[in-house]
C-alpha cells in the first residue's frame, strides 16, 4: 500500500462520514447505548458474582466438642478435621472466646450475659471453611461422625437455599449477559448495514470501473472502526463516571454494600467496551459489504 493511496482511503473515510453525518450519529448512538446497556449489565454481573462469593465465603461450620474432651484428644480430633476432604482451615474457639464474641454479638445488651461468666454453659469448638460452598452439608455429616464432636451446625435450610439462589443468580446473569452481547452485536451491525446500503451506487460504479474487493472494503472498515471506536469511548465515559458516582452514593447512604473497585477489574471492562465496539463496527462493516461487492 502506497502513501497515495492510503491518503485516498483517509480522504474517502473522511468523506463518507462526513457526507452522511446524520447517518454517522446515529451509528454512533446505537454503538453508544448499545455499549453502554451492555457494560452497565456487565458490571451488575461482576458485582452480582463479588456478592454471592461473599455470601458463599461467610458460611461455615461450628463443630461443638463434648465437655470430656481433653488437650490431647482436641489436636487429635483438630488433626482428623484438616484431613477430611474439601476443608480449607480449622480454627479452635475456647468455650470463652465464644462467650465474648457471643456479647459483642449482643452489643449494649451484654450485661445479660454477665451471669454466665462464672458458669460458662457454651463448649469448645472447632470454627471449619470450606474450600467450596456446595460441600458444607457433606461436609458437616463427616465432622459429626468423629468421635469427640457432639454436632456441627451450619445453618441447616438455609445455607441450602442460599447455594440454591446464588446458583441460578449466576445462571441468569450469564444468559442476561450474552443476550444483551448479541443484542448489542445486531444492532451495531444493522446500522452499519444502512449505511453500507445507502451508498450501494457508489459500490457498484467502483467495482465497474475495476477495483478490487479489498480497495472497496477498506475505506468501509476504517469507517466501521471509527464509528465503534468512538461510540465506544462515549459508553466508557458515561460507565466509567456513572458508576463511580453510584459508589460514592452508596458509600454515604448505604455504606455496608460494596460494590467492586478493583481498578485491574474496571480497566479490563472499559478496555473490553472499547475493544468490543472496535470489532463490532469491523466485523459490520465487513459482512454488510459481502453482497454489495457481486456485481
Amino acid at each position: 500500500m502506497n502513501l497515495n493511496t492510503l491518503k485516498y482511503f483517509f480522504k474517502e473515510t473522511y468523506h463518507a462520514l462526513t457526507r452522511n453525518s446524520w447517518l454517522s450519529l446515529s451509528s454512533i448512538g446505537i454503538v453508544t447505548v448499545s455499549l453502554i446497556i451492555l457494560g452497565a449489565s456487565l458490571l451488575l454481573v461482576v458485582n452480582g458474582e463479588k456478592l454471592t462469593s461473599s455470601m458463599e465465603s461467610s458460611v461455615e461450620i461450628t463443630a461443638f466438642l463434648n465437655e470430656d474432651v481433653g488437650k490431647v484428644e482436641r489436636d487429635t480430633i483438630e488433626e482428623k478435621i484438616k484431613n477430611t476432604p474439601d476443608v480449607a482451615s480449622v480454627e479452635f474457639i475456647p468455650k470463652e472466646q465464644a462467650l465474648q464474641d457471643m456479647k459483642k454479638s449482643f452489643g449494649d445488651r451484654a450485661e445479660l450475659l454477665e451471669s454466665m461468666e462464672d458458669s460458662n454453659p457454651l463448649p469448645d469448638a472447632f470454627r471449619v471453611k470450606t474450600t467450596e460452598a456446595e460441600s458444607v452439608p457433606s461436609v458437616a455429616k463427616a465432622l459429626e461422625k468423629i468421635d469427640g464432636i457432639e454436632q456441627a451446625r451450619y445453618g441447616q435450610g438455609v445455607v441450602e437455599k442460599l447455594l440454591t439462589i446464588t446458583h441460578w443468580v449466576r445462571l441468569a446473569s450469564a444468559a442476561t449477559l450474552t443476550l444483551l452481547t448479541l443484542a448489542a452485536g445486531f444492532l451495531i451491525a444493522t446500522t452499519i448495514r444502512m449505511s453500507v446500503f445507502a451508498r450501494r451506487r457508489e459500490i457498484g460504479i467502483m467495482k465497474i470501473l475495476g477495483a478490487t474487493n479489498w480497495f472497496v472494503r477498506f475505506p468501509f472498515l476504517m469507517e466501521g472502526i471509527i464509528l465503534g471506536l468512538t461510540g465506544g469511548l462515549l459508553a466508557v465515559l458515561v460507565v466509567d463516571l456513572g458508576y463511580l458516582s453510584l459508589i460514592k452514593r452508596l458509600q454515604i447512604s448505604i455504606p455496608f454494600i460494596q460494590l467492586m473497585t478493583d481498578q485491574n477489574t474496571l480497566l479490563t471492562i472499559l478496555g473490553g467496551m472499547i475493544g468490543l465496539g472496535v470489532l463490532i463496527g469491523a466485523l459490520g462493516s465487513w459482512f454488510s459489504l459481502r453482497r454489495f461487492l457481486k456485481v
